[in-house]
């Protein structure tokens, strides 16, 4: 995780402000940072966005192609996740400096996605046991600011939301196999159903008190972090501990309480945006804010 650097005067200040419900940008603990949101940016692509958290940018694109079912899914598709950290975000990102991270975004994403009633994938089969849609999901990170998860998560819905699957047919081909058309027109898609699509919501403890949407500063002084998986209705899909500190029990449970409440009020922006960039002309430039 790229961190920055800084004085003990300087986290003392934090803390402390912290403590007081005032933190160095005048936010409250319990509140993010203006976020700026794009989608279908990316020609190349089947769904992609681009989101901007405070200083912290990332560019999501998503992919789809036929596959092979899985042995134990044979009626669904799957979503593969792949996280990469450009050099210019942070200088730690030289070489495999953003391994880690990546690898920590990736597999969150992937343990939320996971569960089916995030997202209906056997819409992604085609023809069981033989074909499916595999959804390739890539995320770049171009700039850490810090709460590099939530955003993430944020633009991964908004993408998935923007992706298009081709309408394919079934025609019966020779010797009893079955062949699959691709639609000439471009324009020619489904849309995934991403109502149930969760968002991660990290809480990050620094003294006594806990915060949301942690810039790389105030991750500098946090000891330990709650990352959660939250539907818009407050359904929790997952939890991870993070950082070498403890969380006892009624911090914990007040933690819980906090994610749900907040990430229940980021699906109604995100939705309410999302709905209204989906109906915009295609010559207007979707660029939203929350």
């Amino acid at each position: 995780m790229a961190k920055a650097i800084l004085g003990d005067s300087e986290k003392w200040f934090i803390v402390h402000g912290v403590q007081d419900d005032f933190r160095t940008d005048g936010r409250s603990c319990e509140s993010y940072r203006h976020i700026e949101l794009e989608t279908g940016i990316l020609s190349n692509t089947h769904g992609s966005a681009r989101i901007r958290l405070g200083s912290s940018e990332l560019l999501v694109g998503v992919k789809v192609e036929l596959g092979t079912p899985k042995p134990q899914r044979i009626n669904e598709g799957w979503l593969e996740f792949h996280v990469d950290c450009s050099p210019n975000a942070h200088p730690v990102f030289q070489g495999r400096g953003g391994k880690e991270l990546s690898d920590n975004i990736c597999s969150m994403l992937t343990r939320v996605y996971r569960n089916n009633t995030v997202m209906d994938l056997e819409a992604l089969g085609v023809i069981p046991q033989k074909h499916c849609w595999v959804v390739h999901v890539d995320v770049l990170i171009l700039e850490c600011g810090g709460n590099l998860i939530d955003a993430a998560s944020i633009a991964v819905k908004a993408s998935l939301y923007n992706t298009g699957i081709p309408n394919i047919s079934l025609t019966d081909g020779d010797e009893g196999e079955v062949e699959i058309n691709l639609p000439d027109d471009p324009e020619d898609v489904k849309h995934l159903k991403t109502i149930n699509c969760p968002v991660l919501v990290t809480l990050s403890k620094i003294g006594n008190r806990h915060i949301v949407d942690a810039t790389d500063e105030e991750e500098c002084c946090c000891s330990a972090s709650l990352v959660m998986g939250v539907t818009r209705r407050g359904h929790t899909v997952g939890v991870r501990k993070m950082g070498g500190g403890s969380l006892d029990p009624e911090s914990l449970t007040e933690m819980i309480d906090s994610g749900k409440k907040i990430g229940r009020q980021l699906h109604i922006s995100l939705d309410k945006l999302l709905k209204i960039e989906a109906g915009m002309s295609e010559d207007i430039k979707q660029t939203g804010y929350l």
